[in-house]
């Protein structure tokens, strides 16, 4: 693989942290080119991975589809992965169609309507819904034979590979998965009024103050204002209870395209967000500050929503000073043996120990790991096809092989007493090797 990486912050960074150590002799990963409007932050990532001369920095505008394609066409790139802010996924999937070469991306772009209408129905409060611009070129990326690979991070991209393997292997049918985001990660000794962006502020901006969508097969999306759907719920590894609240994010579209054959009838995500960061929001969002639009300020013209992102605090900058983890995974309920299971499976990822190990913050570094096991998937050919897909479309086998192999830590929780009590109990090891062996009775059907 020859791959054209677009954006080099923190998640960036740690994507390609990861894959030296997956790969340190480059037996699959042959050529790296890290881009970035900022040479001087490409550079510096570069020099960040040693003396390792795959790794090369080049300059990108992404709002420009011809330097992308430039670039692919000057390195000779086989692969793009979109590391970029969210508003110019578009254009680094199209610029990766019109160079030839497959794509992943950690998310997709939306663009509510000014005045949603809330209620059912996407049409009703997007121009544009999360992966339906992706979703619609699927024929034209089958006719090309290059494949794409949206949602490729920790959520989206590990829990969508949960949820398909607890589709396939943990249930009989699989009625619900709803997504939690959540943790207890703190700075000691902060004030009321220090706010912390734990990810990309444009991402932050939009997931969380977009109208937030959940999905039922009965009834098909329903959309909310933001901070909708306020729940309780306690996550394991000593994290405790974590109040919740529904955001606009890719899984809600993704799982239903993929997992109703296998029963699916609703699916949700919620996220724990700081009381801080809250009030912050709800006062950026209620002075016009995460607009697109210019605004002249004496004179010079500035979109308020860059200044936000400016003055913020840096994701890659904040990490040595907090402390706990973060929890991600999927709540599942459904049918197991003709009994009712209902699981909680997740990835935990400790910030000293991430900060120790790689020298990223927690939420910058899983989801950095989610990204590179799932371009390793595709590296090593273990995802492949034409098209347009996300990880729920892909065996996960592979995928948590990898995930074992790099101790990057997943469990499950059994929910339902009943069930629990009735049931053999087994270990992750365990119920691993059954899905493994299933997998390979499958492959051999």
């Amino acid at each position: 693989m020859k791959m054209l990486l677009v954006g080099a912050g923190g998640v960036g960074e740690s994507i390609l942290k990861i894959l030296k150590v997956r790969d340190p002799n480059g037996s699959w990963l042959k050529k790296v080119i890290v881009s970035d409007y900022d040479l001087k932050r490409a550079e510096e990532v570069v020099n960040h991975l040693g003396e390792d001369s795959r790794f090369i920095a080049e300059k990108v505008n992404a709002k420009d589809i011809n330097a992308i394609i430039d670039l692919i066409k000057k390195h000779e790139c086989d692969f793009v992965m979109d590391a970029a802010a969210p508003f110019v996924s578009n254009n680094i999937f199209d610029a990766a169609f019109l160079g030839n070469a497959n794509y992943a991306n950690m998310g997709t772009w939306s663009v509510p309507l000014e005045k949603p209408k809330y209620g059912y129905g996407l049409e009703n409060n997007f121009s544009e819904s999360m992966a339906a611009y992706n979703f619609d070129q699927h024929e034209e990326w089958q006719k090309k034979g290059i494949m794409a690979c949206i949602c490729l991070g920790i959520d989206p991209g590990v829990v969508d590979v949960f949820g398909r393997f607890a589709a396939e292997y943990l249930f009989d049918e699989i009625h619900e998965i709803h997504v939690k985001d959540g943790g207890n990660l703190r700075i000691p000794g902060t004030g009321d009024y220090d706010i912390a962006f734990g990810f990309n502020v444009w991402t932050v901006l939009d997931e969380v103050l977009n109208p937030n969508v959940e999905w039922s097969k009965d009834k098909g999306f329903f959309i909310e204002p933001a901070f909708a759907g306020q729940e309780t719920f306690q996550l394991p590894v000593s994290v405790g209870s974590n109040t919740m609240v529904k955001v606009e994010h890719e899984e809600t579209v993704l799982m239903p395209r993929f997992l109703q054959k296998y029963g699916l009838k609703k699916c949700s995500f919620k996220i724990s967000l700081d009381d801080s960061l809250v009030n912050a929001l709800k006062v950026i969002d209620g002075l016009g500050l995460r607009s697109l639009e210019d605004v002249d300020v004496g004179g010079v013209k500035v979109r308020p929503r860059d200044v936000v992102a400016a003055v913020a605090p840096q994701p890659k900058d904040l990490g040595s000073e907090m402390i706990g983890k973060m929890v991600v995974g999927i709540h599942c309920i459904g049918i197991k043996n003709g009994m009712k299971r209902e699981i909680f499976m997740y990835q935990p990822f400790d910030n000293q120990e991430s900060m120790e190990k790689w020298g990223m913050q927690a939420v910058v570094a899983q989801t950095g790991f989610g990204a590179a096991i799932g371009i390793e998937m595709i590296g090593r050919d273990f995802w492949k096809d034409a098209g347009v897909y996300s990880p729920e479309y892909f065996n996960p086998i592979p995928y948590l092989e990898i995930m074992d192999e790099s101790d990057f830590e997943y469990g499950i929780v059994e929910m339902d007493s009943e069930y629990k009590a009735k049931q053999d109990k087994e270990t992750m090891a365990e119920i691993f090797e059954k899905a493994k062996m299933k997998n390979v009775m499958n492959n051999e059907k």
